[in-house]
């Protein structure tokens, strides 16, 4: 509590006041709280003060997983209570035309694989790039997603800040690079955002930007493989492997959390691309991504070889092998290629289940190029991996896939590896002893070879703590069944489960798995509650928005 005279000069300050100073005031004490005591602001300011605000923001994201999504979402919800008229739309609905139109504009995007563009805002950005005119109305602001253990972090976020200011466009504030635990940095955005609203008319383009970035302070943990076996039967397509970690020291991680780890490269491949160089040391390629290099990496190598690759994606040794390049040396080759970038799993444990122990469900990648069988960097790494030899790893946090109250009832989808964290989530409840109700929807090829941890799901049904259990073995009949062909048939059930507030879970592929469900549990919340399929998106927007639709998709 303020004394009796500070509360007198505290009253004499505001009166006095403007719009403009009481909003700046607001931001100033917002991150003098945040820096000196840790605390963070809502972003919320009293609505006498925000209706001042005239400006009405459009808020453009970029997304792969739906985390930048998320992010526009919480900005435009504190913003309506700040009374600022603001929408968000995904950047793939938008173009440059519609750009051209607009005059204050907050992009939120993340940063895939070697520094990329999400997918869905590639076009978006060429666009951009190619364009002649010039953007001088436009003021933004972008808050940029990745992660620190990557060598290009919140790379797109760099990527689209530069375009923007070369072709005229205004820094309403300096780029935002937030890391995994990004959502401690948004209520300060909030709030330096309503502050600059106050003085976007007097804004200047910003000649030199200045970049603010957040750490995660990742720990890096050793430990043994202690156990490893295949958990597909004699016969499977499938080479899928459960993974037990021994730490040397206590580790702390939460289900839904990741695994993160720096595969080492295949020495066959390093000797094969030293060989060709006429080199013997392979030390300068050991950390370096040999495999999967994207079509900007390929444009690159291309140049130094003096060769025209037509490929989009390829790895280092098979382009070599089929161009036989007759220019370059190793050296400059190294020198194009970024480092070896971190995998992550799903933690398929729970600490207080597994005695403190690590486990992984990692799937054997293999695929063909032309008549050779390829395997995945990592996957292989590990499958290889000797038993009780060290190996570095850290807990990658994800806060934005976790189990809510003990009492809440969820829904669980997760075919192939994505039965990895819902492991992890049905063991933890069983030793909690959570009451919420439990409904897992898991998906392979064959019941006989492929049902991972059958027995531990078939004791936790015959426990009580698996409420429901919905399979799909997509070879075991003439007509392939999916998990998403189950939710169809329990449509009722699905519906009355999340009418009675359960939270729905999705992990695994991406595309086209996770599509595929999310747009027929769409279809299903339309034809069971009788309303069109556009208000049933807008339904499940709203769960996502509350925290009751998660995915953790790849």
């Amino acid at each position: 509590m303020l004394s009796e005279t500070k509360n007198i000069l505290l009253q004499q300050l505001v009166q006095n006041a403007t719009n403009e100073e009481l909003i700046y005031a607001n931001g100033y004490l917002a991150g003098y709280l945040a820096k000196n005591f840790g605390i963070q602001a809502t972003g919320v300011i009293p609505p006498a003060q925000s209706a001042a605000v005239a400006v009405k923001p459009l808020i453009v994201y970029g997304t792969e997983t739906g985390n930048s999504k998320k992010v526009a979402s919480q900005i435009q919800a504190t913003f309506k209570k700040n009374k600022i008229q603001a929408k968000s739309v995904d950047v793939a609905q938008f173009d440059l035309a519609k750009l051209q139109k607009e005059t204050l504009v907050l992009f939120v995007v993340s940063t895939q694989g070697e520094g990329e563009f999400p997918q869905n805002a590639v076009g978006f950005y060429e666009a951009i790039k190619a364009f002649n005119g010039k953007l001088d109305k436009l003021s933004f602001a972008i808050f940029g997603l990745g992660d620190s253990s990557y060598p290009l972090f919140c790379n797109a976020g760099v990527l689209l800040d530069e375009v923007l200011a070369e072709k005229g466009a205004t820094r309403l504030l300096p780029l935002v690079k937030a890391d995994v635990d990004y959502a401690s940095l948004i209520p300060t955005w909030e709030t330096d955002l309503q502050n600059a609203f106050g003085n976007a008319s007097t804004a200047t383009p910003t000649v030199a930007k200045s970049t603010v970035a957040t750490t995660s302070h990742k720990q890096n943990f050793t430990g043994q493989i202690s156990h490893k076996v295949i958990l597909n039967d004699r016969g499977s397509n499938k080479e899928t492997y459960h993974i037990e970690i021994t730490p040397n020291e206590e580790v702390a991680y939460e289900p839904g959390d990741a695994l993160g780890l720096i595969p080492k490269n295949n020495e066959t491949e390093l000797q094969s691309i030293a060989a060709y160089f006429n080199v013997t040391d392979v030390a300068t390629l050991q950390d370096k991504n040999i495999r999967g290099l994207s079509k900007k990496s390929l444009e690159n190598v291309a140049k130094v070889l003096d060769i025209e690759i037509t490929e989009e994606k390829a790895d280092l040794v098979d382009i070599i092998q089929k161009y036989q390049p007759k220019k370059g040396t190793l050296e400059e080759v190294v020198a194009l290629l970024h480092p070896i970038a971190p995998r992550l799993y799903s933690i398929s444990s729970a600490v207080e289940a597994h005695d403190g122990q690590v486990h992984l469900t990692v799937n054997l990648n293999s695929f063909k190029v032309g008549d050779a069988i390829k395997t995945g960097l990592t996957s292989q790494f590990l499958a290889d991996y000797p038993l009780d030899t060290d190996y570095d790893f850290y807990i990658h946090k994800n806060n934005n896939f976790r189990l809510p109250a003990d009492d809440a009832d969820i829904i669980l989808i997760g075919p192939g590896t994505g039965i990895a964290p819902f492991r992890s989530f049905l063991a933890q409840r069983d030793a909690t002893g959570a009451e919420g109700k439990n409904w897992l929807f898991f998906g392979e090829q064959h019941f006989a070879f492929d049902f991972y941890y059958q027995t531990e799901i078939q004791e936790w049904l015959s426990t009580g703590v698996l409420t429901k259990l919905s399979t799909a073995f997509s070879r075991d009949q003439e007509r392939k069944i999916y998990v998403q062909d189950r939710i169809k048939e329990n449509a009722s059930q699905f519906n009355e489960w999340l009418e009675n507030g359960a939270s729905i879970y999705i992990c695994g592929q991406k595309d086209p798995m996770s599509k595929d469900v999310e747009n027929t549990i769409i279809e299903v919340i339309a034809s069971q509650r009788n309303i069109s399929v556009e208000k049933a998106k807008e339904v499940l927007d709203q769960l996502e928005e509350q925290g009751k639709y998660q995915k953790d998709v790849y």
